[in-house]
């Protein structure tokens, strides 16, 4: 008899010391609530990236300023001299549109328009990236290859000092001065 109270006092102490260890333990860790990660910057502009396309046996290369404003809108603005404006992408997540301002065209496509010429498929995602220095193959120069048909594109982008959350001027740019043409005539 005596045996079962010194088994029955060691398993209630037994208890006694498991109940308070969970509550001690529930009490001593609050939840922890996960909050969504901002993003880095907001707006991000780089006047005087160097853009160079491949275009099979063709080499172009041109000054750019790249304007992004986060999951908006993004703007590249092609410059051979400082201050001539040759030719403008203007892009946002559901479209993209290509201004030949030397032959006074431009052309609006859609990504899944785009994308029935283009092998790998272009993203606004990648089109991001590109523009804000975000590649994953380094923060000095960003690179791009496309099949277009039986060519290859390559486009590389070599990239100055990046300024991030400064005020960037990105306005629709007018089309109506420009003739519209079928993207197909540029791919």
């Amino acid at each position: 008899m005596r045996s079962e109270r010194i088994i029955g006092f060691i398993c209630a102490a037994i208890m006694m010391v498991s109940c308070g260890t969970k509550k001690q333990a529930v009490s001593s860790t609050p939840p922890v609530e996960e909050k969504p990660a901002m993003p880095a910057w907001h707006t991000c502009v780089m006047q005087g990236a160097k853009a160079t396309i491949i275009l099979g046996d063709q080499k172009i290369s041109a000054n750019t300023t790249l304007q992004v404003v986060r999951d908006s809108m993004l703007v590249i603005s092609v410059m051979p001299i400082a201050g001539l404006e040759m030719a403008r992408f203007e892009a946002t997540p559901e479209q993209i549109v290509g201004i030949n301002k030397l032959e006074g065209t431009y052309a609006v496509s859609t990504y899944a328009e785009l994308n029935r010429k283009i092998v790998p498929a272009v993203s606004w995602e990648t089109l991001q990236q590109l523009c804000s220095g975000e590649l994953p193959n380094g923060q000095k120069k960003g690179r791009l290859v496309y099949t277009l048909g039986k060519q290859i594109a390559e486009i590389t982008v070599e990239y100055p000092a990046r300024k991030l959350d400064v005020p960037v001027r990105i306005h629709h740019l007018r089309t109506d001065r420009y003739k519209k043409v079928d993207i197909s005539k540029w791919l």
